[in-house]
């Protein structure tokens, strides 16, 4: 059952012909005290909730019934109703423990669409988790491009296995070259949405000046050098997952156009002021640590929240160096058969001599030493000094262009 909690008798005869027509049962109460009587005696799946129940409108009213709410049923998802100019206090709802915010007038497709993922998402967690190793894994999932076999490691593949079948945006966290993009690229290849674009977007990489161009297109003559019409990357991946990197490079203006789409889908191509409509699961990444730039107000409280219903930390290559064998022999045949070269073999002390290594590149920089190592050396058998020489010279080569 859904609980719908709102004084407006619209709101509420409106919000449960929809869910009823689409096949949920709902229950509607107009103020806390009818809510906090159904919650004390039965769980509801989720509940729908405005922020005000009185003619004020600071939402005081609704912080307290969230956390009534959630004494009573805490795993239950909330999903917060509120007008556009009261995002700042549904970002509280969010530290409270709310599962999403929809903004007034609400769009019925994205209110579905939440309410399905946070369902998925409940139901998931009443389940009993399986543990499966990674050849378990292979045989349900696809997780080809996916190197490894560490606990670390295997933590997050079932963490993906988990989540990839919701419509839930994830955050993915961890230092630069763990494969951020690769994990991203699995959730949607084990997606209802595999079949549709995956489109990846480096924020890091785009200005001010053309994010808006870029991100959701333009008309020929918008401005001086839009000498044709140009598609934007979210109406690229309609349908499927845009994958964006470097989230936390994002200046604040931009963060704001970003927040809009993300809100209700829909989006303005440069020189048209049609409204369209975009269906896409978001998933970000980011070497920041976004929780202190909330703190330094660089980076939206309430775009923070929007993209990380559910975070996916990658561990750094000295977390799982375990995997670091099987990643170096991954990289030497991909090195042989580009290059049209016999196979390469390690010695165990080359095996170990890398497992030693601090690598703060991580997977990309073990990659380019692999490489760079077979390249130089020619030999079908590398040994500890093959990497030893590589390793140092690349250091004597940072110390040669130290400023």
């Amino acid at each position: 059952m859904i609980l719908i909690i709102d004084d407006d008798q619209a709101v509420r005869s409106s919000l449960t012909f929809l869910l009823k027509r689409v096949g949920y049962e709902a229950e509607a109460v107009s103020n806390p005290k009818a809510a906090i009587e159904i919650v004390r005696s039965v769980a509801p799946e989720l509940i729908l909730m405005d922020m005000n129940f009185s003619l004020t409108t600071t939402g005081e009213e609704g912080l307290i019934l969230l956390k009534q709410v959630k004494i009573f049923c805490p795993d239950v998802p909330v999903i917060l109703m509120t007008a556009w100019g009261s995002i700042a206090l549904a970002v509280q709802g969010m530290q409270t423990g709310a599962f999403d915010f929809i903004t007034k007038p609400w769009n019925n497709e994205m209110l579905l669409k939440s309410i399905r993922t946070a369902l998925d998402l409940y139901a998931q967690k009443q389940e009993v988790p399986q543990v499966m190793n990674r050849t378990e894994m292979d045989g349900k999932f696809r997780f080809d491009k996916i190197i490894g076999k560490s606990p670390a490691l295997m933590g997050v593949l079932n963490t993906v296995s988990r989540i990839a079948r919701t419509n839930a945006s994830v955050l993915i966290t961890g230092e630069s070259g763990t494969g951020k993009e690769l994990i991203a690229e699995a959730i949607h290849m084990n997606s209802t949405r595999a079949k549709e674009p995956f489109v990846k977007v480096n924020l890091g990489g785009i200005s001010q000046s053309l994010f808006e161009s870029e991100m959701f297109g333009h008309k020929k003559g918008a401005f001086t050098d839009a000498s044709s019409d140009r598609t934007g990357r979210f109406e690229m991946a309609n349908k499927g997952t845009i994958f964006l990197d470097e989230i936390g490079d994002l200046d604040m203006s931009c963060q704001v156009k970003l927040l809009r789409v993300l809100q209700d889908q829909t989006f303005e191509v440069l020189g048209d002021s049609r409204p369209r409509k975009v269906d896409v699961r978001v998933v970000s990444a980011t070497n920041c640590d976004l929780r202190s730039m909330v703190g330094e107000r660089t980076f939206r409280e309430d775009l923070f929240y929007r993209i990380n219903l559910i975070t996916v930390h990658l561990p750094s290559l000295r977390e799982r160096k375990d995997d670091i064998p099987l990643l170096a022999r991954h990289f030497a045949d991909q090195q042989a058969k580009q290059n049209f070269m016999a196979p390469v073999k390690f010695s165990s002390e080359a095996l170990s001599f890398l497992q030693s290594l601090p690598y703060p590149g991580n997977i990309r920089e073990l990659k380019n030493l692999v490489e760079r190592t077979i390249l130089v050396s020619g030999k079908e058998v590398l040994e500890a000094s093959d990497f030893e020489g590589q390793y140092q010279r690349r250091d004597d080569l940072k110390s040669v262009i130290k400023p």
